[in-house]
């Protein structure tokens, strides 16, 4: 899930009793709006319990499940999920097969107190990881061989850890940055965006990507001004001398809060923008260029297909097929 791929990702959840309802689905909705997006199926999985039972989270709402957790040799990554008295099902049968079956898998990601699992079981030990803020100090005291970072979300090779419901939320568009495109990953984030009235500023409407939480007022002027403008992009000189400052510091900017240069930021807007078109109207793909700010229809495809992975009239024709 770190890099690149075709073809479908499948992911296996070990998600255990009296977890949030809020954090299985920071993991598994933001693969399901990437394959809707997408229009087609980018990512596939399967939830299991430590006993094949249905899952009672702490909100008394079950999850269904495929079955009980008997890993054989599998490949695919695997999250474990918890959010509460984790220990009382890190029985000793269930801390083995998670120590066999991490040996195949090419990651293992600890979701919230699911790292408290893996750390039990010495998967973390001698990797970087996090824990919510709650536990992160008591977390550092009982496992000296592990580095604690004070991050939403870690990253170390072939292990991963979040702090939390929303940091899952951050780490799973990351995921979908790395394995797709960052116009995938923000567009994925517009859709969970809370919508209000807009009395505290036109920032609350920004999108988040990866670890990107403290947004720079000037980047967000810079944002709303590239959404507004999506039909005829401004250069970077003009988007720059409207936000108040030098296009170099505004490339420095987006770099230290998005992670992205400005004109990637502002492509990949105009692309979903234009994706959008071609999957949900029947307008010419000389119209939909026009509409999105690119001087050609052949300059559009070739920017399309470069992000997408196949052409306008590939992305209607699957569809079609679909229905």
């Amino acid at each position: 899930m770190l890099v690149p791929r075709d073809g479908t990702q499948h992911i296996d959840l070990l998600v255990l009793p009296e977890t949030n309802l809020i954090l299985v689905a920071s993991v598994i909705e933001p693969l399901r709006a990437a394959n809707r997006i997408a229009g087609k199926a980018l990512y596939d999985w399967a939830i299991f319990s430590p006993d094949g039972n249905a899952i009672e989270t702490k909100s008394g709402i079950p999850i269904p499940v495929s079955g009980a957790f008997r890993p054989q040799n599998e490949t695919a990554p695997l999250f474990v999920l918890s959010s509460y008295n984790w220990r009382a099902y890190a029985t000793t049968q269930l801390k083995m097969l998670l120590s066999r079956t991490a040996r195949h898998r090419e990651l293992v990601a600890g979701i919230e107190a699911g790292s408290w699992f893996l750390a039990e079981t010495s998967l973390l030990d001698n990797f970087s990881a996090t824990n919510h803020w709650e536990d992160f100090e008591d977390f550092a005291a009982a496992y000296p061989q592990i580095t604690m970072v004070r991050e939403r979300f870690v990253i170390d090779g072939k292990r991963i850890t979040t702090g939390g419901s929303l940091p899952t939320l951050d780490l799973m568009l990351e995921l979908i940055r790395r394995q797709h495109s960052y116009s995938l990953a923000l567009e994925v984030s517009r859709l969970f965006i809370y919508e209000q009235e807009r009395t505290r500023g036109d920032l609350l409407q920004v999108p988040v990507i990866g670890n990107m939480r403290i947004l720079d007022a000037r980047v967000g002027a810079a944002v709303k001004l590239m959404e507004e403008t999506v039909d005829a992009p401004l250069t970077l000189t003009r988007l720059a001398r409207r936000t108040g400052v030098s296009a170099r510091h505004l490339q420095d900017l987006f770099q230290e809060t998005m992670g992205v240069a400005p004109h990637a930021h502002y492509l990949a807007l105009r692309l979903n923008a234009a994706r959008r078109k071609v999957i949900e109207t029947r307008a010419d793909f000389a119209d939909i260029a026009a509409a999105t700010g690119f001087n050609s229809s052949s300059a559009f495809s070739r920017s399309y297909r470069a992000h997408y992975r196949e052409s306008p009239s590939d992305t209607r024709r699957r569809l079609k097929l679909k229905n």
